[in-house]
């Protein structure tokens, strides 16, 4: 596949031998789902015909506790510093809520640090070039970080390449539901500082690279319900029923990628990820949110990593916080409480080349069930979980301040 991929984002300059690695792991990634490959999906976007860059999109607010419970309630536990993040923050997209104390001594949240980067990227850097890591780090955060705080000693050199997977995996990127990680002792999610006093780049395990290959390959797929001598279009319901998948069709993003992909090859078209293959913000409404009835000044919105991070809110030495930012929503003005509610006005995703329309040969649809009776979200398995969630939260004390906030 040589280097077919550049870096997410192009957001650094990398050298030919690490731009190579990570078209290593992409692939390697693709080939662990080889059960859902397909005539229609093409991980080599040179070999789509006459294609058309388009982005699948969807809302970045985790969807899962507002079905589950309320948007309301949505809002509280997304919120709940990083133990939120940790449980929730599954539609490719994290944030972290940064709190500053104001003149008075109160501790407010001040800015929010949004990320949709892939933790596989991060991970190949550690692993293959410690040095480079910390210097992208350095200008993301502002801070040089430690070694130790990286890997757990003062001299990565001295580590083999596994040794360093495994401790920047526990420190910093979690285990990203990898069975050989979880099996050496590494933690779902991160137990160091840099990656949870920061939002640096995704760790939740449904936000990786295998998962953006899986759901968009799963919907590659011409699935088709039999009438007579023809074949029509499936829905969504009927799709991820017939795969024994409906939690998934509950969340914002996997029905998108899946059914951006169907209704492109139902068509008879190619589809594959654009270069470089990546999760973006895509678009963002900037214009609810206001000031002192003014809109936000522009640098209180910073844009970086190629659209695949955002820093918002005031800086250090304006005396204005999170609180005093009014967001409309739904015809009513209410004040910014942390991520949740700047999240919902964010839409991410990747982007994909499409080729042109053709028949679709009559082998090549997958029948399905006719079944579409409506799949009921809060009765998913996933609500008793957030359930659960939701009652630590109030024994917290209903007060995500108390969950020790960064403060730095």
């Amino acid at each position: 596949m040589a280097n077919l991929f550049q870096v997410p984002g192009n957001a650094d300059k990398l050298g030919s031998p690490l731009v190579k690695k990570w078209n290593e792991i992409i692939l390697q990634e693709y080939q662990n789902l080889n059960s859902l490959h397909s005539d229609f999906f093409k991980l080599d976007y040179q070999e789509i015909a006459n294609p058309t860059k388009t982005a699948i999109t969807w809302f970045a607010d985790p969807a899962e506790p507002a079905f589950c419970k309320s948007s309301d309630i949505a809002k509280k536990l997304s919120n709940w510093d990083v133990r939120g993040r940790h449980e929730l923050h599954n539609e490719y997209c994290e944030y972290r809520t940064i709190y500053k104390m104001d003149k008075t001594g109160k501790l407010r949240p001040k800015r929010v640090q949004i990320t949709t980067e892939l933790r596989e990227y991060w991970v190949m850097l550690a692993v293959e070039s410690p040095s480079k890591l910390r210097n992208i780090i350095k200008s993301i955060l502002g801070f040089l970080p430690s070694w130790q705080d990286l890997y757990g000693v003062d001299n990565p050199s001295n580590l083999s390449k596994e040794e360093r997977e495994i401790r920047f995996s526990t420190l910093v990127a979690g285990n990203g539901g990898k069975k050989v990680l979880n099996e050496k002792g590494v933690p779902s999610q991160p137990t160091g500082k840099i990656n949870t006093d920061n939002a640096l780049f995704m760790t939740h395990p449904i936000n990786g690279l295998d998962d953006l290959l899986y759901i968009v390959l799963f919907g590659a797929t011409p699935y088709a319900i039999k009438q007579g001598s023809n074949f029509q279009k499936a829905s969504k319901e009927q799709i991820f029923r017939a795969e024994k998948v409906e939690h998934l069709a509950c969340r914002h993003a996997d029905p998108a990628a899946a059914m951006g992909a169907y209704n492109a090859v139902f068509e008879g078209r190619k589809v594959g990820f654009a270069d470089p293959i990546g999760m973006y913000i895509q678009s963002f409404s900037e214009g609810v949110f206001s000031y002192n009835d003014q809109p936000l000044p522009q640098s209180w919105i910073k844009k970086s990593r190629g659209n695949q991070r955002i820093e918002f809110g005031p800086s250090d030495i304006e005396d204005v916080y999170l609180d005093d930012i009014i967001v409309s929503i739904g015809g009513s003005d209410v004040n910014l409480t942390g991520g949740f509610e700047i999240v919902q006005q964010i839409e991410v995703g990747p982007f994909v080349f499409v080729g042109g329309k053709s028949e679709v040969p009559v082998e090549k649809y997958k029948e399905i069930s006719e079944s579409n009776t409506p799949i009921k979200c809060n009765e998913a398995a996933v609500c008793q979980r957030i359930e659960t969630l939701y009652k630590e939260y109030l024994n917290s004390g209903n007060d995500a301040v108390k969950s020790k906030p960064r403060t730095i």
